[in-house]
């Protein structure tokens, strides 16, 4: 939509509010909203805000300015008076307005530069499957002197839930809604079901959409689905390892390079129809794969998904149809111009425009050094076939030393910067103190 029929809407009386949304460095969301009748005068001047309570800046100089990035708008279903949503930029707070540096959208923008000058392509299109739990009731609680936490659900014996059918299947209605919800927002849905976890894991994917694009609606979805559930009494989380001994919940991220659009993965000679340089795109995610993991599986939680087991991709590799293996190359796949790769490591607890921005950054670290995964040892993953036994990493705060470690395929270019890097770092160090420095009910269980 673009400025004047959003003014001409105003206008008429059609939106009466509009709702400002961006994220803080973690990825949480934020938002302030402000009369449509305002509106006009702020899209070029933006709207100031406390940048120190997004995690940005310190006090002493926190004023950052929020500009609506008009083609992500859409209408708010949560809203009682009528009321359009927009993503943010951020920018500073001087009189041109210039681009934050830590802005994480900016950073991903800066990262499909670097992917024109490679002269790989144009862009990257990606297919999300957004994985997630669904509880009727959820409590938990952190005290001084007691713990805990409570999850339950109406249904769930039976074992596996991996596309469940009816009655089992007790979250059908709210998948249809969810996605009427989405695609009135614009987002295009390929399917819904349920999915392995037995306790009402749920799955959606989305079509392929180009990267600035994924990761718009990757906002917009996370935060409609939780609306949408808190509008319906149910709780929706997704946290990678929510019940210990069900299947984890990640974000797949389906991807490809396209160029004059065409497909540059593709090659009828390759191994499972990937080119030359989609092999160096892989090698890269690969070598870079325990560094990477700090914004890929940006959560303490997210290392407890990664060990194995219910299909979990904890082994550093690459393979066709293999779903233990980091990456795997969809089989059944006869369209040439849909061959791609899926990134399983990641999950959707981090900053959704730091983790395409950080894979984009390793992918083309292995085009630019012509990393071969298969002379590395990382596959392909098959049956009777050796490869190196490298994992992912077995918490946070290996990935975190990792990332201090190697991150200079993130400083090419200037995409990532040192400043963003060290941040990062410490506000997680943060979370790891708050999560590991208090005991938990197991470790009573253990060693009361």
């Amino acid at each position: 939509m673009d400025r004047e029929k959003i003014l001409a809407r105003l206008r008429n009386g059609e939106i009466k509010y509009v709702d400002l949304k961006a994220l803080d460095l973690r990825g949480r969301l934020h938002h302030v909203t402000l009369p449509g009748s305002y509106f006009e005068d702020i899209i070029e001047e933006g709207v100031g805000f406390d940048g120190s309570s997004y995690g940005y800046v310190k006090i002493e100089s926190s004023d950052l300015v929020l500009k609506p990035i008009l083609e992500t708008g859409f209408l708010d279903p949560f809203h009682e008076e009528p009321t359009m949503s927009f993503l943010c930029s951020i920018h500073m707070a001087d009189k041109d307005r210039t681009r934050y540096p830590l802005d994480p959208r900016f950073i991903l923008e800066k990262s499909l530069e670097v992917l024109k000058k490679t002269r790989m392509g144009d862009d990257l299109y990606w297919g999300p499957e957004y994985e997630f739990y669904i509880f009727h009731n959820a409590e938990f609680y952190q005290e001084p002197f007691s713990s805990g936490f409570h999850l339950s659900s109406e249904k769930g014996e039976y074992y596996n839930g991996y596309h469940r059918e009816l009655p089992e299947d007790e979250f059908l209605d709210f998948r249809d809604s969810a996605v009427s919800l989405l695609e009135r927002a614009g987002i295009r849905v390929k399917y819904h079901h349920h999915e392995v976890g037995q306790s009402g894991q749920q799955e959606i994917e989305t079509v392929f959409t180009p990267t600035l694009e994924t990761a718009d609606n990757a906002i917009k979805i996370k935060y409609l689905l939780k609306g949408l559930a808190s509008s319906k009494g149910f709780f929706l989380t997704f946290m990678p390892k929510p019940i210990y001994n069900q299947a984890g919940t990640g974000w797949h991220l389906h991807q490809m390079v396209v160029k004059n659009e065409k497909n540059v993965f593709y090659s009828h000679e390759g191994y499972a129809n990937l080119s030359t340089k989609a092999l160096h795109y892989i090698g890269g995610l690969l070598y870079h794969a325990k560094s990477l993991a700090a914004f890929t599986n940006a959560s303490t939680n997210s290392y407890k998904r990664l060990r194995g087991g219910f299909e979990a991709p904890s082994s550093i590799s690459f393979g066709r149809g293999n779903r233990g293996s980091a990456i795997r190359i969809p089989g059944y796949i006869k369209d040439p111009d849909r061959t791609r790769i899926e990134f399983r490591t990641p999950d959707f607890t981090g900053n959704p425009y730091l983790i395409l921005s950080s894979i984009i950054m390793a992918g083309l670290d292995g085009v630019i050094k012509e990393l071969d995964p298969v002379e590395m040892g990382y596959g392909p993953a098959e049956e009777g076939r050796a490869i190196l036994k490298e994992e992912m990493p077995g918490s946070l705060e290996q990935a975190l030393k990792e990332l201090e470690d190697e991150n200079d395929y993130l400083l090419r270019d200037d995409v990532f910067s040192e400043a963003l890097i060290s941040k990062w770092i410490s506000l997680k160090r943060e979370e790891i103190n708050l999560v590991y420095g208090r005991p938990t009910p197991g470790e009573f269980t253990l060693y009361f």
